[in-house]
């Protein structure tokens, strides 16, 4: 540590709205802790929801859930990493002890931590520590295009829930970032058909460069209504699958419409704390429907570390904004007015 600056830039936030560029101390190493200088670290639409104080999140806080970086130091009873080392951050850390943690259901932890969210500060900053347990190294991916990873994980703790069977039909409404990551890990998991729906324009066009799917129906941003009945002409019997990632609740309220019956429906947008949706109980009983939420991970990084850093999931073209610390302003807005498909800080 001695080598080491003691105090680093970090955006810091005192309360929903209210953030500045500051300069504060090096974080302090616990027992286990790995020290990171951050290379980059993905900007999302939670942290937009952050920002407006509309999630989970707890203040002051240096958000930043998304931190990719490089070992510079850690604590005397660390194994396994060197200085140099080019890892990927899990955000989450758990308490181990509480009514779910002792049932195996971690992720529903009642003392849930989460850097950059929640109790736990993140890579919105020259430099971040993170629990040993919690680093994943990397070998060829990109800094830039490893800032997917963490949402790549939420998509396959997402796929871990839906189980899908071999030759399952699925439509994926949505093709934001985790929505491309999820479409492509049901590929490789047992979807035979996968179709995307989606506003027509950059998102859709880079689901197909990502060959994401067998088939794509650009959405009309006037009137969608005349492609969401092709898409029931086209699939009389409905999908297995319906995956709502667009985190419109006017749209999942609608997206039981289109599941088979004996099918799953999937709450994978992150939605407004305000929002509801209304749906016939008699439907969901009488089709057998299944009603699945997926929330953020655990454990999920290893194997979506596997999938990335090996190309079999492709990352090129998602990221497509990058941003200086000092223009955190500029990358907020472009989430907020959706010019980024995806952003990400980065540091020299």
């Amino acid at each position: 540590m001695a080598s080491l600056p003691k105090t680093m830039k970090a955006l810091r936030y005192e309360k929903p709205e209210v953030w500045g560029i500051v300069e504060v101390p090096l974080p302090k190493l616990r027992p286990g802790d790995v020290l990171i200088k951050v290379k980059a670290c993905g900007v999302c639409g939670t942290d937009l929801h952050i920002h407006e104080g509309e999630f989970i999140a707890e203040f002051p806080l240096i958000p930043g859930h998304e931190t990719i970086g490089e070992v510079v130091a850690f604590a005397d009873d660390v194994k396994g990493f060197e200085v140099g080392d080019r890892v990927a951050a899990d955000n989450s850390e758990l308490c181990g002890h509480c009514f779910y943690c002792r049932r195996g259901q971690e992720l529903l932890c009642e003392d849930f931590k989460a850097h950059g969210v929640l109790g736990l500060d993140g890579g919105f900053a020259e430099y971040a520590a993170y629990t040993q347990g919690r680093l994943f190294k990397l070998k060829n991916i990109s800094d830039v295009d490893a800032t997917l990873i963490e949402p790549a994980s939420c998509a396959m703790h997402g796929l871990e829930k839906i189980a899908p069977k071999a030759g399952s039909h699925a439509l994926l409404i949505g093709a934001g970032p985790t929505g491309l990551m999820m479409a492509q890990f049901l590929r490789h998991s047992g979807v035979s058909q996968l179709t995307i729906a989606a506003p027509e324009g950059s998102k859709m066009e880079l689901a197909k460069s990502l060959d994401a799917a067998d088939f794509y129906v650009p959405l009309s941003r006037s009137n969608p209504a005349p492609q969401w009945e092709q898409i029931k002409k086209d699939n009389p019997y409905g999908f297995d699958i319906v995956v709502e990632a667009s985190g419109s609740s006017k749209v999942l309220e609608d997206a039981i419409n289109y599941v088979r019956r004996g099918g799953k429906l999937v709450c994978y947008g992150v939605y407004p704390n305000s929002a509801r949706v209304s749906w016939p109980p008699s439907k969901i009983f009488g089709d057998e429907i299944t009603i699945i939420g997926s929330f953020s991970e655990t454990y999920m990084f290893p194997a979506t570390v596997d999938y990335l850093d090996s190309g079999k999931v492709k990352t090129k073209g998602i990221v497509n904004k990058t941003f200086k610390l000092e223009q955190w302003g500029e990358a907020l807005e472009s989430i907020r007015n959706k010019s980024a498909i995806k952003a990400a800080i980065v540091f020299d």
